[in-house]
């Protein structure tokens, strides 16, 4: 076994016990030999703590790794493997503690602790983007001139400016156009695309049935779009357009601005579907 004084905890004999830290993790006074990044794994059974020492591996000899100290705990071996790669702590941990600047946050299934520890990154990404404004950067900008986009805001539900969405939030986009010239029927609307330019969602306000128009010159009109961020985790980008019916661009934003999307876990693709799963 190898007991640990901060924090209070041991880890028992034939045993692998991951460790997500979050500030240092201090392996003093600890009766075990000591791993650091790019280390081998050992070939004998012992007590051993590898402080990422699989950080820099490639993916083939990560999985080798993790065989290898699968092998050690069955020959009686003691390891506990500091790391933040999910995928290897779930591959190979029994237990998973979970310390931040010593004290123990979580401990238990790897399941169960993981859960808990994305839920928390999760809610950090969201408050660390909560109150940023998105910069108005876009890749290409078109248009004849007739109005310009003063503004898009990424917004959340309370209608504050953010830069991260959490996955399956109620979310708003703001756009205003301020108009040159009179138009009949102006058409505005937006386009959430992934950052390699895969088109997710876009809608308008003639698709949905709304008419802004007439507007004269010198007139500013703003568009709420609401909806349920129903996207997976990730990086995307927002494109908003005024228009013409007939496609005509008065100004055209290509990618303006960028946001992000959190989650307390992974979901594959683009779309967050929330199945509800059974077994029949």
């Amino acid at each position: 076994m190898i007991q640990f004084t901060a924090p209070d905890a041991t880890a028992p004999d034939a045993s692998i016990i991951g460790v997500i830290p979050e500030g240092e993790f201090s392996a003093a006074g600890a009766k075990a030999t000591v791993l650091g990044p790019g280390d081998a794994i050992p070939r004998e059974p012992g007590n051993f703590i590898l402080e990422q020492t699989l950080a820099l591996a490639p993916a083939f000899d990560k999985a080798r790794a993790a065989s290898e100290l699968l092998r050690l705990r069955r020959a009686g071996a003691t390891v506990v493997l500091v790391s933040h790669d999910e995928a290897l702590l779930e591959a190979c941990a029994d237990e998973i503690w979970w310390i931040r600047h010593g004290q123990m946050i979580a401990r238990g299934d790897p399941g169960e602790v993981l859960r808990k520890y994305r839920c928390q990154v999760a809610a950090r990404l969201r408050e660390a983007g909560s109150g940023a404004t998105a910069a108005l950067a876009p890749v290409i900008r078109s248009g004849d001139g007739r109005a310009s986009l003063e503004s898009i805001e990424i917004l959340d539900e309370g209608g504050e400016p953010t830069v991260t969405w959490r996955s399956g939030e109620s979310a708003l986009v703001r756009v205003s156009v301020r108009f040159a010239a009179r138009i009949e029927d102006p058409v505005i609307g937006i386009l959430i695309r992934t950052r390699i330019g895969l088109n997710v969602y876009g809608t308008n306000t003639e698709l949905e049935g709304i008419h802004t128009g007439p507007v004269e010159p010198g007139r500013t009109v703003r568009v709420a779009f609401r909806f349920v961020c129903n996207l997976c985790p990730g990086d995307y980008t927002m494109t908003a357009a005024s228009h013409d019916p007939d496609g005509v661009w008065h100004d055209w934003m290509e990618d303006a601005v960028a946001f992000s999307v959190a989650d307390s876990r992974y979901t594959a693709g683009v779309a967050n579907l929330r199945a509800k799963v059974t077994v029949e």
